[in-house]
């Protein structure tokens, strides 16, 4: 079947529409439920605002794309890497640099700056 320069709302369901190919084709606002889209490659696209929930994403590969402001949240990341280095790493290393829950208050920082300074008077204000 094929649809060209043509406006349509489509309900698909039940159906095998394996090799398939969609050229120049607006999708904004399109829903997927139980969609085996595996060996899909998505090319040249804008995908902003795309939330993907509940998918597998094993073995994908993201090449050359703005993922600015993307947030990554309660995902297995096991095996995940960027530009070659496993985040499982980058968030041990991040965790180890992550500093004390409490900052010393102003006072104390007074009294230590009073300290390394012998001889000269706290000002109190």
């Amino acid at each position: 079947m094929k649809l060209q320069a043509t406006t349509h709302c489509l309900d698909v369901k039940h159906s095998v529409l394996a090799g398939s190919k969609f050229d120049d084709v607006n999708l904004s606002g399109a829903t997927f439920t139980n969609v085996n889209m595996s060996g899909w490659t998505v090319e040249d696209a804008n995908m902003s605002g795309m939330r993907i929930h509940n998918a597998n994403l094993a073995g994908m590969r993201i090449d050359n794309v703005n993922l600015a402001g993307c947030t990554i949240v309660s995902t297995m990341i096991d095996g995940m890497t960027i530009n070659g280095v496993l985040v499982t790493e980058l968030l041990k290393v991040h965790a180890a640099q992550k500093p004390s829950a409490e900052k010393p208050s102003a006072e104390a920082a007074m009294s230590v700056a009073a300290a390394a300074t012998p001889g000269e008077k706290e000002v109190k204000s």
